[in-house]
């Protein structure tokens, strides 16, 4: 059987089938995410608080474009425009939902980049804004369209959690 007839029919009615994928993310500062009052934060987890990291869960959409969730793909990273602003907010959604209308759900989707050992992520519904912590531990994770701003790290590690 064909690669393609093969696909095709372990995937019946024409549906993918995507892969999450999880991630541990920390920025160039050594900061890992964790979950504090509902938000996003960046900082310094020590013994015994390292079981709070958040993993990462990604699916790719395109190669370089990618939805990003927490808490096994429940809660999504969006992008979300306020005035001339732009601000990240975690909505209860089901990453693998997100899929079925690209378009619509273009506020989940960011553009991954990488640069040697390090990833950056560009919001795909608000250009030119970028993931981001700030030099200060424990502060919530936003966005930012300034990355000049030596206060605002946009530059993460990201590694497969095995």
């Amino acid at each position: 059987m064909a690669a393609a007839q093969l696909e095709a029919a372990c995937r019946p009615f024409g549906r993918r089938l995507y892969k999450i994928h999880s991630f541990r993310i920390w920025d160039v500062n050594q900061k890992t995410l964790y979950l504090r009052n509902n938000q996003l934060v960046a900082g310094y987890l020590q013994v015994p608080n390292t079981d709070l990291e958040e993993k990462i869960d990604l699916i790719t959409i395109d190669p370089q474009t990618v939805f990003l969730g927490i808490r096994k793909g429940t809660l999504c990273l969006s992008c979300v425009k306020s005035g001339d602003d732009s601000r990240l907010q975690l909505e209860a959604v089901n990453i693998t939902d997100l899929y079925k209308n690209k378009e619509q759900n273009k506020r989940f989707a960011f553009i991954r980049s990488d640069s040697g050992s390090t990833t950056s992520f560009q919001s795909a519904a608000c250009p030119g804004w970028f993931l981001c912590t700030v030099m200060e531990a424990d502060q919530p994770v936003s966005l930012t369209n300034n990355t000049k701003d030596s206060r605002k790290v946009t530059r993460f590690y990201f590694q497969e959690d095995k």
